[in-house]
């Protein structure tokens, strides 16, 4: 399988793939392993992962290289992608013990009863490529605390960060028999889904997720959904600084090349102040650094797949089509490496795919609003439900839109963000189940209950 950089389309390496057989021989060898694991004292599990932790710090230049030289993101957003998933990494270290502790429930009377929380097993972890670091650390690391071993497929586009991780998990002393990287397509993948594991944690489209789950369904084990977003956000009439919530609002969009599941993916904007908003926003847009992703300074670096400029293209041109007007952008980047300008339309509508459908890139379609009923009506117009922002001086006002979304995370004056102490999670397409903060922990567990007397 080759390796693509997608800044200049040069191949950086050739790897071997995984075969049927390979992959089964690595089930085999987790299922031995894991036995043992589960046995080992939760502290030494802890201590471990906090090795790793250590090594990602040591080793974070040269990994943050690769990422940016195989996925395409600015190098400094690799150095920052590293640096966050440190901190989760962190928050399990600090409090996985805690929660994985057995709890005493009834202490008095002739029966005693307890929970114990005990490891799944063998689970699959299929991991995402525009961040490999941050939604792999909220699968892999809270698992192997609570004593399963992980079969870990690291996406075809960041395979190289994939066998990073493993390498250094072993070093940290994860056992080999506990943690096994495989290497391919989605091919890979559906091999995964045929084997006798006890989990399945996907991270990725709604579509391969919807088709994971009814794959899976038989089985009746967990099978955790991270999947997409079309993630709104409303700026009401009562802001005081419209150039820092432009910057903002920006920021939300183009980070990561807009390659982000909570990325800003619709704006609606009060009427009273759609004109001054639209303005300092494409101001904004036409000052953001387009380029090599190794150069210091870049706010955005190619897109990480090939079809992905041609697919958002479609998006802007279906929407100008339908009457809405490019005010910023628009075309494929004529260089080598897969590169698209930061993009802003307005004059949209929910008739256009830029306003319905995922776009996971630097677009953004922004919309007037008369007033929050009707923003509110909009924001809800979506199969998704992964976040919803509301930008306001008021926060009664605020929480008065909030407590209507219909997602799992909600912001108030800020954005694409994730916090290790909150559970993340997606509702209707945007997936199944919580990583992070304690229910994040717990996800990989099984309560056991007992009932003691005597």
């Amino acid at each position: 399988m080759q390796i693509i950089n997608p800044a200049t389309e040069e191949i950086i390496t050739s790897i071997e793939e995984d075969t049927i057989d390979s992959i089964h021989q690595k089930y085999e060898l987790l299922k031995n392993g894991q036995l043992h694991w589960s046995k080992i004292a939760l502290s030494e599990r802890i201590a471990a992962i906090s090795r790793f932790y250590d090594l990602l710090d040591a080793e974070k230049e040269e990994l943050a290289l690769t990422l940016t030289n195989e996925m395409g993101k600015p190098i400094q957003q690799s150095l920052n992608e590293i640096n966050g998933a440190r901190g989760r990494i962190k928050y399990f270290i600090d409090h996985s013990e805690k929660y994985l502790a057995e709890e005493w429930i009834t202490i008095d009377g002739a029966t005693k009863e307890k929970i114990v929380y005990e490891p799944l097993g063998v689970v699959a972890n299929i991991s995402a490529w525009n961040y490999p670091y941050l939604v792999g650390v909220n699968v892999f690391i809270p698992a192997l605390i609570g004593g399963n071993a992980v079969l870990y497929k690291p996406s075809e586009y960041t395979s190289l960060t994939g066998l990073h991780i493993q390498r250094l998990l072993h070093k940290a002393g994860i056992p080999e028999n506990c943690f096994q990287a495989v290497i391919g397509k989605g091919n890979v993948g559906a091999a995964l889904l045929q084997l006798p594991l006890k989990g399945y944690y996907f991270t990725g489209s709604y579509k391969t997720g919807k088709s994971i789950a009814e794959t899976v369904a038989g089985k009746l084990v967990p099978c955790q959904l991270e999947l997409g977003g079309k993630d709104p956000l409303y700026v009401m009439d009562d802001v005081e600084d419209i150039n820092k919530i432009a910057d903002d609002v920006l920021e939300g969009v183009v980070y990561n090349s807009g390659q982000s599941c909570c990325a800003v993916e619709r704006v609606y904007v009060h009427e009273k102040i759609y004109d001054a908003f639209i303005a300092a926003v494409t101001a904004a847009c036409k000052k953001l650094k387009v380029g090599n992703p190794l150069e210091k300074g870049m706010d955005m670096g190619p897109l990480s797949r090939k079809e992905q400029p041609q697919f958002l293209l479609a998006q802007i041109k279906d929407a100008i089509s339908k009457g809405a007007t490019c005010v910023s952008g628009g075309n494929i980047i004529n260089t080598k490496g897969y590169f698209l300008e930061p993009t802003i339309l307005t004059n949209v509508n929910h008739s256009m795919d830029l306003m319905m459908e995922e776009s996971f890139g630097p677009v953004i379609g922004i919309q007037k609003v008369k007033d929050d009923a009707e923003a509110i009506a909009l924001m809800l117009d979506t199969a998704y439900g992964l976040t919803a922002s509301v930008y306001s001086k008021s926060k009664e006002r605020a929480e008065s839109v909030m407590q209507e979304m219909n997602t799992g995370t909600v912001y108030w004056n800020c954005c694409d963000r994730v916090s290790a102490t909150l559970p993340w999670s997606g509702r209707k397409n945007s997936g199944l189940g919580s990583t992070l903060s304690f229910q994040g922990i717990r996800t990989f567990v099984q309560p056991k209950a007992y009932h003691l007397r005597g």
